[in-house]
């Protein structure tokens, strides 16, 4: 594992400084699920869930929450964010919402966090907007699955068997 860029040599928490660094164009790709009662997925396929339209209202709070991710996590660099776009897939057979963002920007630092975190806000507002039929649901399996851009090049996460 590379050396920790947010910690000083004194072991405080610091911003890496990226002025130095290339701009080149960036993507990151997050995922991450919602599991619910099948009765709670069957609402949200028929578009009668109480609280209206939840997958447009979550895509909109993922996109939201990608461009204001350097407000959210203490040391992330403020992005001018080219592209965010969050999808939804109904996976009736594991009774749960796939959710996967993709953020992009041209810049000297990744948008890996852009994406985990409307990835994360996503679930939350269906989490939220559902809630009421369902307290049990369970958000799962966040996480990174592809970067490209940088220097430290492109990353593509193995593929798992067992998510959820």
């Amino acid at each position: 594992m590379s050396e920790l860029t947010h910690i000083n040599a004194k072991g405080e928490a610091s911003m890496v400084d990226v002025g130095g660094k290339a701009a080149t164009t960036r993507t990151a790709v997050a995922e991450g699920y919602i599991y619910m009662a099948p009765d709670t997925l069957r609402l949200i396929e028929a578009g009668e869930a109480p609280k209206g339209d939840v997958l447009a209202t979550a895509r909109i709070a993922g996109i939201m929450a990608a461009k204001k991710t350097a407000g959210l996590i203490p040391l992330c660099h403020a992005l001018a964010l080219s592209k965010v776009a969050v999808v939804f897939g109904l996976v009736p057979e594991r009774n749960c919402v796939r959710v996967e963002a993709m953020a992009k920007a041209t810049g000297p630092t990744g948008v890996e966090m852009e994406a985990l975190t409307a990835v994360s806000v996503s679930c939350l507002t269906l989490y939220d907007m559902l809630k009421a039929k369902d307290k049990a649901m369970r958000i799962d399996g966040i996480r990174l699955l592809s970067k490209t851009g940088g220097k430290s090049g492109d990353y593509i996460a193995a593929q798992l068997g067992t998510e959820g």
